[in-house]
């Protein structure tokens, strides 16, 4: 039985090595594939729920994900469709992202290609906002995947992750608020959930993210930290300093850690503390998938988080 599942959208990610240069790294991304790795990395057992396009893009997705020991055995191939790309380039204001996944394999994913069985046996699943954003039918299949799971009593997290080149803002509020009813743990980023709610009162997010139903929300807040929300109980986690070179899929190795935490038996804040170590140290090397730390180098900086909180 695998651990944790998540479905959405592999890319192939093309990363700038440095500012202006033009060179580019091939690499894998996608923030659901990204959570599947860094959750694996850390000891959990992953499992992938998606598609690929029959083509180099697939098949290189294919084989990170055996390196990885992440099981992808329910990734469909599409014959007729490509493998999504992406873009990473930097500059002195960040990092920046441009597509090439209009059509893509996983956005003609359909909810009659869900491993009901698999999901339902599962101990968690998890979506992002992306997951929902790529196509009506890769919607309509992850909110299906999301409702098998809470009727078998699967934990369910949802990672916002809000991409408004993909769908307008009104969309996305109608169909989060959707996903939310749905989800146990929630992980919005800062800047995703402020605009979502129209609003900038963290208190006030968390009441409204409860209000949906919502049991256990870590909001990431950057360099301020993680905040750590039940009905009961409220925590600011202080994040953990480093020097950061590319902050691309940090709150896919938060999410991936904190996660599989959770499913090992630590408690919320514990998971949050671990889990902002592991994003911090996926900031400090280019790409999505090669700087996500295994869990030994973790436990290795955690001596040093304890003491800067």
């Amino acid at each position: 039985m695998t651990q944790i599942l998540a479905f959405g959208e592999p890319l192939a990610e093309f990363n700038q090595t440095r500012p202006d240069s033009a060179a580019w790294q091939l690499g894998y991304g996608g923030d659901t594939s990204n959570f599947c790795i860094a959750a694996a990395r850390q000891g959990a057992e992953a499992g992938y729920i998606g598609a690929v396009g029959e083509d180099r893009f697939g098949d290189g997705l294919r084989q990170l994900w055996e390196a990885e020991q992440v099981e992808h055995t329910h990734v469909v191939t599409d014959e007729q469709a490509p493998t999504g790309v992406y873009f990473v380039s930097h500059d002195a204001s960040g990092h920046h992202f441009d597509y090439l996944r209009a059509g893509s394999a996983a956005s003609r994913y359909a909810p009659d290609r869900l491993p009901r069985r698999a999901i339902a046996s599962a101990r968690a699943l998890h979506l992002s906002g992306i997951s929902l954003a790529i196509s009506q039918s890769a919607c309509d299949a992850g909110l299906a995947a999301m409702e098998e799971a809470r009727a078998a009593g699967v934990m369910v997290s949802f990672d916002t992750n809000l991409r408004l080149r993909l769908w307008p803002l009104a969309r996305a509020r109608a169909v989060m608020r959707e996903a939310l009813r749905m989800c146990e743990v929630c992980l919005p980023s800062w800047d995703d959930v402020t605009a979502l709610l129209d609003c900038d009162d963290r208190d006030f997010i968390v009441d409204t993210l409860l209000g949906y139903g919502v049991e256990l929300i870590a909001l990431k807040m950057g360099a301020q930290g993680c905040y750590v929300a039940t009905l009961h109980q409220r925590t600011l986690v202080p994040a953990y300093a480093v020097e950061a070179v590319d902050a691309t899929g940090a709150g896919d190795c938060f999410g991936g850690a904190f996660v599989a935490r959770l499913v090992a038996g630590d408690d919320a804040v514990a998971a949050a503390r671990y889990a902002n170590v592991a994003a911090a140290l996926s900031t400090t090397g280019y790409g999505a998938v090669a700087s996500i730390p295994h869990a030994a180098a973790v436990y290795g900086a955690l001596e040093k988080y304890a003491c800067a909180s």
